[in-house]
């Protein structure tokens, strides 16, 4: 067998050139990002697209090896009226809230702690990580109320966290793993709360004064004209919120995920985005390139 190395074509060549100098565009916000914590609210189409699903987590542990401590908060919405319909529990909603009585809670609590949080735990390992999918019970990490919907409807087993025991977070992060947190949420008294995902991101982001807030979702970001990606809000500023919720162009389940923002920034973090899940490496788009990806939202 020869011992030479193999010819390599002109083309090639020119590919691996392409891959360093994209390494050398990196390396400012690696050192930047060195040691920081970065919030992802996973999400969308990152979570339905199995490709999309495997890409993720690659970038996730990623940022994990350049010294970045990323910190994954899922919902899992689909997976939960799977489920319920299998079971023949009906899904209600009032105003984009899920209504969680008793029997919804605990079909709730069993598909986001259990099988999509270890779906995605099992992503980030298999790409080489050290996931720990984690509840807001674990740790006492996530204590809420009950919260009650617009025109006093009874919203069951739905709450709004009230505190952060953040502390187990730092203790994973500091020893090389990867949090995958659920949101359900606990009490002094043991009860278990269903919160909004997009919610507990930003209270979470809030707590460990996060380097950024990254929200995957199925669409560009913020866009004046639904359906419309030419539309895209490169950059929101707080201070246009208002009126482009009047209008009609913050809606839906935009509005929790602006609001976490907003609180986010209110307490210490530098940078919010929300940006399109189901583009390839989104999240390395995002936090090593110029350009960037979605809309950055600031104050």
């Amino acid at each position: 067998m020869s011992d030479s190395l193999p010819t390599l074509s002109p083309e090639t060549v020119k590919e691996f050139i392409h891959k360093a100098g994209v390494l050398v565009e990196a390396l400012p916000y690696i050192r930047e990002f060195a040691g920081k914590t970065v919030v992802i609210k996973y999400g969308g189409a990152a979570m339905e697209d199995p490709a999309i699903r495997r890409l993720t987590a690659e970038d996730i542990v990623l940022m994990k090896f350049v010294g970045i401590n990323p910190v994954v908060v899922h919902g899992g919405g689909p997976d939960i009226t799977r489920m319920l319909k299998r079971l023949n529990i009906p899904s209600k909603f009032h105003n984009g809230l899920r209504i969680t009585d008793n029997d919804t809670i605990a079909t709730v609590e069993m598909v986001l702690c259990g099988s999509t949080n270890k779906d995605i735990v099992t992503l980030i390992n298999k790409a080489g990580g050290d996931a720990v999918g984690l509840s807001g019970k674990d740790g006492n990490l996530l204590h809420a109320k009950k919260i009650i919907g617009e025109d006093g409807v009874d919203l069951g087993n739905v709450g709004e966290i009230v505190s952060v025991h953040f502390k187990i977070i730092q203790v994973l992060c500091a020893n090389g793993m990867i949090p995958v947190i659920a949101p359900i949420a606990t009490d002094h008294e043991g009860r278990t709360w269903n919160v909004n995902a997009d919610t507990a991101a930003g209270e979470i982001a809030a707590a460990i004064t996060a380097e950024k807030l990254i929200f995957l979702t199925d669409q560009p970001g913020l866009l004046r004209e639904v359906g419309d990606e030419n539309s895209l809000i490169r950059h929101l500023r707080y201070a246009e919120v208002e009126d482009l919720t009047k209008r009609g162009i913050i809606a839906g389940g935009m509005i929790p995920k602006i609001e976490a923002c907003h609180k986010a920034l209110d307490y210490g973090v530098h940078r919010t985005h929300i940006i399109d899940g189901r583009v390839p490496h989104a999240l390395l788009v995002e936090i090593f390139t110029q350009a960037g990806l979605g809309t950055l939202v600031t104050h």
